[in-house]
């Protein structure tokens, strides 16, 4: 059985655009594949930042590590186990004063492993993820999904193609704090249910 993974880095909760759009590209993955779901909710549970210390202990091998080192890793290693076993991904985010959440950076530095998510080769990184499907499921109140003030999308849709996640579709709901908003992401939903072949009233 395949399986999804959505993450989602609002921190609106239940009145999340970004996250509705996200699981409405997860319901129509569900009905078409049957997967399971393994859901990574950055705003509601505490992600660490990336420190030196828990970078080495990340790439210190599992049965050589401190007990102390067991313990700063262990995040990163459930991040990363979520990350490997999902042959989707879905990434619920907003964009918050031009770029991503600073929760969804902090999940992006700790799954970045040398030797497990990317290796270095001698004409540079090759990301070891390849084969698997990711969708980005944004909004925003005001900037432009795909402008040149949306630092969020090109640096998300990099960050995964660098992990060798090339295969990246995006709906986004943009500007919604104008005046047709809602329009706006009624529009996202529809293009949502249908990037993944969900009737767009279900």
């Amino acid at each position: 059985m395949s399986n999804i993974l959505h993450i989602t880095a609002s921190i609106r909760g239940d009145e999340s655009v970004s996250t509705m759009l996200g699981q409405k590209i997860v319901d129509g993955l569900i009905e078409a594949t049957g997967a399971s779901v393994t859901t990574r909710d950055l705003a509601r549970n505490d992600v660490p930042y990336q420190s030196w210390e828990r970078f080495n202990a990340g790439l210190a091998p599992k049965d050589e590590r401190t007990p102390e080192q067991a313990e700063l890793a262990a995040i990163a290693d459930t991040l990363i186990a979520e990350l490997l076993t999902a042959d989707m991904i879905v990434i619920s985010t907003p964009v918050y004063n031009f770029g991503a959440p600073a929760t969804l950076k902090a999940w992006a530095d700790l799954v970045a492993r040398a030797g497990t998510t990317f290796k270095y080769t001698e004409t540079g990184p090759v990301g070891l993820l390849e084969g698997k499907k990711a969708y980005i499921a944004a909004a925003s109140g005001g900037t432009p999904i795909g402008s040149g003030m949306d630092f969020m999308s090109s640096w998300l849709k990099f960050y995964l193609g660098f992990l060798g996640i090339s295969d990246v579709e995006i709906v986004a709901a943009d500007g919604i704090m104008g005046a047709d908003g809602e329009a706006k992401i009624e529009a996202a939903k529809t293009r949502a249910a249908d990037m993944v072949g969900q009737p767009s009233a279900a």
